[in-house]
């Protein structure tokens, strides 16, 4: 009887007592739990500086790019390839020149996109590029619906998405872009399930929301909500150089807040809206992010790209992913990333420390 009575009188102070703060934090934390990447890629700009200019065979290109497929235990490094550039006066055009068949690089083929996909990785085209704004203003003046209509069409060709990267910072034709994208919707409709790859359509904004602040501004408030999306994503491009973790932070923490200060003002954007950029290769040297993880802003800033809360736009934490700038030959200068200077020490462990999804999985909504 005493022992009956003993337990009952336990089992009320374990009822009246205060939780452990082990308890209590261990709660907290749960509330906050990371959410891994679902997009881990890189740019890339062939070996001739991002034109893409002439043909490659695939055994020469794999001699080149081995590390993209292949982190080392035969998984690939990434799960997402967006080949750069395309010129967008060309492909309005369909033009047919030295570099150039019917509007796309010679480089980029059906052999080339195979090598990735056949891997389970998935491709894109980027469509621009800094060296092409007055190209994109000059096709989007002419004829934006046909410009839309020719991305699709290519999309359709190779099978693979588009990316828009339109870098006009000053007075951008943002009523001639909303035609592209219209036009190009109208032939490959949002696909939140991402199963149709080329109904992928993304977007280029600066690392922040200080340059570029009309494209971001009509982006983030028509074009990357998350009740009514019409792009799946924006990718917050690498700054001018490359920034410490705490500055890689508070540009994308920018992205998060918006600037209620603009008039008008930038609106925030939803952490399931966007990746962060980071450099892969430099004009100087070897960076961490290719070549030693463990010294990598990618693993410096992983806790905050895997966390970071909404700030008025959005229900879920944590940003996107991750995407590289570039692989192998992004300048005429510089180490790259072609051998010895290849990134499974970087990128390729990222892979493995953040568990990336293989294919590319459908990606969060919201």
């Amino acid at each position: 009887m005493r022992h009956r009575l003993l337990g009952v009188l336990v089992l009320l102070l374990a009822l009246l007592l205060p939780v452990p703060a082990a308890t209590a934090t261990g709660t907290a934390a749960s509330a906050v739990s990371a959410t891994g990447p679902q997009v881990y890629g890189a740019w890339h700009c062939s070996n001739d500086a991002c034109t893409w200019g002439t043909v490659r065979t695939i055994a020469e290109f794999d001699s080149m790019n081995h590390w993209l497929i292949d982190r080392g235990d035969g998984r690939p490094s990434v799960n997402l390839v967006v080949l750069s550039f395309v010129e967008p006066l060309k492909l309005l055009h369909r033009t047919n020149d030295a570099t150039t068949v019917d509007g796309l690089p010679r480089g980029i083929t059906p052999e080339i996109v195979q090598y990735f996909t056949s891997r389970g990785i998935r491709v894109m085209l980027s469509i621009g590029g800094i060296t092409y704004t007055d190209e994109w203003d000059a096709a989007l003046s002419e004829n934006a619906a046909q410009l839309g209509l020719n991305a699709a069409d290519a999309a359709t060709r190779l099978g693979v998405g588009i990316e828009i990267d339109y870098e006009q910072n000053t007075n951008p034709n943002l009523a001639g872009l909303q035609t592209f994208i219209d036009t190009y919707r109208s032939r490959h409709p949002y696909d939140a399930s991402g199963a149709d790859q080329r109904a992928r359509l993304t977007i280029d904004t600066a690392a922040g929301d200080r340059w570029l602040i009309g494209i971001n501004r009509k982006a983030t408030a028509d074009w990357l909500r998350t009740d009514v999306p019409v792009l799946d994503y924006a990718n917050a491009m690498v700054p001018a150089r490359q920034p410490s973790a705490s500055g890689a932070i508070a540009n994308w923490q920018e992205h998060l807040d918006g600037k209620s200060t603009y008039s008008p003002p930038v609106l925030p954007l939803a952490p399931a809206k966007f990746t962060a950029g980071l450099y892969i290769s430099d004009q100087t040297k070897s960076l961490p992010e290719c070549t030693a993880f463990a010294n990598s802003l990618q693993k410096s800033t992983g806790s905050f790209t895997q966390t970071a809360a909404p700030h008025g736009a959005g229900t879920t934490a944590g940003l996107l992913g991750y995407m590289f700038w570039a692989a192998e030959r992004p300048s005429t200068r510089g180490t790259g990333t072609q051998p010895p200077n290849t990134c499974e020490g970087g990128v390729g462990a990222g892979a493995t420390a953040y568990s990336i999804p293989l294919p590319m999985p459908p990606l969060r909504q919201n």
